[in-house]
């Protein structure tokens, strides 16, 4: 029996995903867990106090579950919050000392390629181009590629915690702010929909995250073990009336998780505008993704 592990440090989000593999190849999930530690509260210039030490706290309770669960073969990754912060490289250095866990930085375009990785063991790419997506904190990464080949894979400084502070001011939501956002996307994600032009799609894969709120918030998703398929039609009566809430009224709302009650709303945005603008008909939802892509590694070095 071979034990891995998987440390995801985003920018919202801290993850660990424990596996286990038996004799017959086999891989069996152990453990899984995320802890909201939202390093980029006060901005992804600097991770706060107060999130730093949250940040530290969960990887501490990482290092325990690890343990108990007799795990050697471990890997940390960094994504956006850290490549950005100013006190990004003291982090990694701080959770060294105290958690023992080495911390790798990966850049976006890395980043990118074991997302495409991850999702593409959950869900069943066809002759068809489609475009991943996966909304991050601090980032959001597209990859257009189909079962045998990615095409064009980015990342760009995006993320929803990024939208929620730049954009996000006034509750609810304001059509300036929203259109505030709407340009910044229209010229920050030029390239993505000039590559487009080149590489048509009309199905978008959508990974970690909203896409996993939408999954269990949108009426009639067809699911599987380990995908959902979303009827888009469905997206948009949803994304209206979350639009129009404030966010007591977001909190209060049963099928939004409250630890995703503030950022849904520009997170919703972002969507819609790339269902709008790629003219998609299709939205699939994949359980896996990066840390997924990390694994598959490990296993296969």
């Amino acid at each position: 029996m071979n034990r891995y592990g998987v440390i995801d440090l985003g920018t919202n989000t801290f993850h660990l995903l424990i596996v286990e593999t038996n004799e017959e190849g086999e891989t069996i999930e152990l453990f899984r867990e995320r802890i909201f530690v939202k390093l980029a509260e006060d901005g992804i210039g600097k991770v706060g106090e107060k999130a730093y030490l949250r940040g530290l706290q969960a990887l501490s309770h990482f290092q325990k579950i690890l343990l108990d669960h007799q795990v050697k073969n471990i890997k940390a990754f960094g994504t956006a919050a850290l490549r950005t912060a100013s006190n990004g490289k003291e982090f990694i250095i701080d959770a060294k000392t105290e958690s023992g866990f080495s911390i790798q930085l990966i850049s976006g375009s890395e980043e990118a390629r074991l997302i495409h990785l991850g999702v593409t063991q959950a869900v069943e790419l066809g002759n068809e181009k489609g475009l991943i997506m996966d909304i991050g904190g601090g980032s959001v990464e597209f990859i257009i590629a189909d079962k045998n080949e990615v095409f064009w894979a980015e990342s760009f400084p995006i993320g929803v915690a990024v939208l929620y502070n730049n954009f996000h001011q006034e509750e609810p939501i304001s059509i300036q702010e929203i259109d505030s956002l709407h340009n910044h996307l229209e010229q920050i994600l030029k390239p993505l929909f000039d590559v487009l032009k080149n590489h048509k799609t009309t199905c978008l894969i959508g990974a970690s995250g909203t896409f996993d709120v939408l999954e269990k918030v949108l009426p009639n998703a067809q699911k599987t073990t380990l995908s959902a398929t979303i009827n888009v039609e469905n997206f948009h009566p949803i994304y209206q009336k979350i639009l129009k809430m404030n966010m007591d009224e977001r909190r209060a709302e049963e099928s939004i998780p409250l630890t995703r009650a503030d950022m849904i709303v520009v997170a919703l945005i972002l969507i819609d505008f790339i269902l709008k603008k790629v003219d998609i008909k299709k939205i699939l939802v994949s359980a896996y993704a990066m840390k997924e892509g990390i694994l598959w590694e490990m296993r296969n070095p």
